[in-house]
């Protein structure tokens, strides 16, 4: 895997990535560090890196055990250290998974091999990190009944 970041120059703290997939990404810093705020802040894409990550494993899961699942929605809430180097101190997932027939075992067993087993970003955080994950589970019926 590989990737390369260039600065944007002189005139600000915004940077460009470029996966070696060609995906190309921008990142930010806030004006009070020499930033424009034109885009997320490199702390902010390891987060939401994280999340997609392990929401990503839990549908995967959920998937390959046969269940019925249609939407897979985390949000991340963290908090950082006050001093430098400010890592991540604490993360909560709040999973929203909606499918059909879906048990609370089931999901919870999920998203708890995502953090345990299979979950890289998860792995690399939990040295700094102590992360707790709560699920919310929404019948297929309800879905379809919010929508009416």
């Amino acid at each position: 895997m590989e990737c390369t970041v260039q600065w944007g120059g002189p005139e600000g703290m915004l940077f460009i990535a470029k996966t070696g997939t060609g995906h190309v990404t921008a990142m930010d810093g806030a004006p009070d560090g020499g930033g424009h705020n034109l885009a997320p802040r490199p702390m902010e894409m390891v987060l939401a890196g994280t999340g997609a990550c392990s929401a990503y494993d839990v549908v995967l899961i959920l998937k390959r055990g046969r269940h019925l699942v249609h939407g897979c929605d985390v949000k991340l809430t963290a908090q950082r250290a006050d001093t430098d180097p400010k890592v991540f101190t604490n993360i909560h997932f709040a999973f929203t998974v909606t499918g059909q027939n879906l048990s609370e075992s089931a999901v919870q067993r999920a998203v708890k091999l995502s953090h345990e087993k299979y979950c890289s970003a998860s792995a690399m955080l939990h040295h700094t990190t102590k992360m707790t994950w709560s699920v919310d589970i929404v019948s297929n019926e309800a879905t379809k009944n919010l929508s009416t």
